[in-house]
């Protein structure tokens, strides 16, 4: 348990460097939001995601799904509230600040997704 709980772990900070850095250096520097605040946020919530489900599993497996699609929403529900004044402003975001806001969302999703298989195909 502690070593994939390390492996995904490091993961996620491989992916959070290489993703913001690259990002960070595509894209221009007057984003209307941060971009390193938006990659924190999904690394931190990848990792109690993960962590959350790891612990469920221990205690009780046949409950899974319910865990992770609350969890889902429960994240999207945090997202939207820390980052309302960046969605929901009242001009309308261009195409590039729309997209940074949901390749750092997919990226982790993808990630969480294959780490939560490789958990279940684990066990």
């Amino acid at each position: 348990m502690n070593k994939r709980i390390l492996y995904v772990v490091v993961i996620i900070l491989v992916l959070l460097a290489v993703a913001y850095n690259l990002q960070n250096f595509l894209t221009e520097d007057n984003l209307p939001y941060s971009l390193q605040k938006l990659y924190l946020f999904h690394g931190i919530a990848v990792l109690i995601v993960y962590l959350g489900i790891e612990l469920i599993y221990d205690k009780m497996p046949n409950q899974i799904g319910a865990a992770y699609l609350t969890m889902m929403f429960l994240k999207i529900g945090i997202f939207i509230l820390l980052f309302k004044s960046t969605i929901f402003t009242e001009q309308d975001l261009a195409i590039q600040h729309r997209l940074g806001l949901l390749i750092p969302f997919f990226l982790f999703l993808i990630v969480e997704a294959v780490c939560i298989a490789k958990l279940l195909k684990s066990k």
